[in-house]
C-alpha cells in the first residue's frame, strides 16, 4: 500500500486522472422492465476480458466501513441497511446488489471517459474507491432521491484508487441506481465531478457518457416491433419474407452504443409480465440477447489476446428482495433471498462458490408409448 500511495501522491495535485480499459475489455448491459401490476425488475450482464472471482455477500446493518484512497484511509461510515450483492476478488465492495429497502446499484465499465477526483488532505475524509462508492450507496440510502441529494451535495468523492486483485491500473466505472418505485439515475465521474442524470429507461452499457447514448437513440426512433405491411408497387404486391422487418436497422454488434440501442428497444417493447416473478424470467430472455460467446469479441494487448465473455447474468426483484443469477459455466438460474438473512448479525456472510458445472437433465427415460392419430 505504501508504494501505491507514493505513486499517486506524486501526480494527484497536478491533474485529474482519465482511464482507459487498456488490458481488459468489458461489455456489460443493464435493463429495467415494468410489469403489469406496477412492479419492476432490473438486471444486467457482466463481461470482462479476464476471469473475475465473483461471489455473493450479505452485509448486515451497523457494519463499519472505511473507504480506500491513494493516500490511505478515507471516508468512514456505518451501514444503515442490510445489503445483498456481488463482490469481486474478495474485496468487500458490493459492485452489483440490492439493499433491504429495494435500492439497487450496478457498476459498469466506463473506459476513456471516467475521470475521478484526486485525493488531497482537504478531501480525504470524503474520498473512497470506486467499489467503496457503490457499497456506500447501498448501505446508506433507501431510494433514488436520497442518493441524488447526497451525491449532488458532495457527501462522497470517488478517488483514483488501485483495487486489490484487479489489473493494476485504476479501473474506470460509472453506475446505474434503481429504487423499488421504478426511479433510476446514472452517476458518472466526468472531469473529476460526479454527474447525476435521470435514467427513465433504466438502461446502461459503457462508454461514451449516458447523455451521448440518449442522443444517439434518436437515430432509431423509426424502429417498430410491428412488421411492415404489404405494399403495392406499380401493381406488383411486395410482401416481407417474415416477421421482424419493423426492426430492420437495429444494430446487432457488441459495441456499447449498439447494445444500448438494443437494450432500450427490447426493454420498451417487451410485453408486460403480470408480476415480478414472471418479469424476472422475461428479463433473462431479454439479457440472453447480449450473451457474448467466448472468442467472438477479443482484443490483443502486448501480444496477448483477451476475449470477452458473459461471465454472469443477474436479475433483481426489489419487491421481494431476491436476486437471481446464472453463470457462463452453468445456465441454471439460482436465487438468493435477502429476507431470509439476519441483518442484525455481526459478520458479513459470503457464498463460498456461486458457480457450478452445467447440469444436463437426461429425458431419455421419460418417453412413453402412445399411439398417434395416424398410427395403424
Amino acid at each position: 500500500m505504501k508504494s501505491k500511495s507514493k505513486f499517486f501522491r506524486g501526480v494527484a495535485a497536478a491533474m485529474v486522472f482519465a482511464f482507459a480499459s487498456a488490458e481488459t475489455a468489458s461489455a456489460c448491459t443493464g435493463i429495467m422492465l415494468r410489469n403489469a401490476d406496477g412492479s419492476i425488475v432490473h438486471g444486467r450482464t457482466v463481461e470482462f476480458g479476464i476471469p473475475l472471482e465473483i461471489t455473493y455477500a450479505v452485509v448486515p446493518r451497523n457494519y463499519n466501513f472505511t473507504g480506500l484512497t491513494p493516500l490511505g484511509d478515507g471516508k468512514k461510515w456505518t451501514s444503515k441497511y442490510g445489503v445483498l450483492g456481488a463482490i469481486v476478488f474478495g474485496n468487500l465492495g458490493v459492485m452489483d446488489g440490492m439493499n433491504e429497502k429495494g435500492l439497487a446499484i450496478g457498476a459498469f465499465y466506463f473506459p476513456t471517459e471516467a475521470e475521478y477526483t484526486p485525493t488531497t488532505a482537504e478531501n480525504q475524509s470524503k474520498s473512497m474507491s470506486s467499489i467503496d462508492f457503490s457499497t456506500w450507496i447501498l448501505t446508506q440510502f433507501a431510494n433514488v432521491d436520497e442518493v441524488k441529494a447526497a451525491v449532488d451535495g458532495g457527501e462522497a468523492i470517488v478517488a483514483p484508487t488501485l483495487l486489490p486483485g484487479w489489473p493494476q491500473t485504476v479501473q474506470p466505472f460509472h453506475w446505474v441506481v434503481y429504487d423499488k418505485s421504478g426511479k433510476s439515475i446514472v452517476i458518472e465521474p466526468v472531469k473529476g465531478k460526479l454527474v447525476v442524470t435521470d435514467n427513465p429507461l433504466g438502461v446502461l452499457t459503457n462508454s461514451p457518457t449516458f447523455d451521448w447514448h440518449m442522443t444517439n437513440l434518436r437515430n432509431y426512433i423509426s424502429l417498430d416491433p410491428l412488421g411492415v405491411p404489404q405494399v403495392d408497387v406499380d401493381g406488383k404486391a411486395l410482401q416481407a419474407f417474415g416477421m421482424g422487418n419493423g426492426l430492420m436497422g437495429l444494430p446487432g454488434d457488441f459495441t456499447p452504443p449498439s447494445r444500448f440501442v438494443r437494450a432500450a428497444v427490447f426493454s420498451a417493447t417487451n410485453f408486460k409480465a403480470p408480476n415480478a416473478k414472471s418479469g424476472i424470467f422475461d428479463g433473462f430472455h431479454v439479457l440472453n440477447n447480449f450473451d457474448i460467446p467466448y472468442g467472438s469479441v477479443r482484443e490483443k494487448v502486448d501480444g496477448k489476446t483477451h476475449g470477452d465473455q458473459t461471465i454472469f447474468t443477474t436479475m433483481r426483484d426489489p419487491q421481494n428482495l431476491r436476486i437471481y443469477y446464472k453463470t457462463y459455466d452453468d445456465q441454471t438460474i439460482r436465487m438468493v433471498d435477502l429476507k431470509r438473512f439476519d441483518l442484525d448479525a455481526k459478520d458479513v456472510m459470503k457464498l463460498p462458490d456461486p458457480t457450478t458445472a452445467q447440469s444436463v437433465v437426461d429425458m431419455t427415460g421419460q418417453f412413453i408409448a402412445k399411439k398417434t392419430a395416424n398410427a395403424e
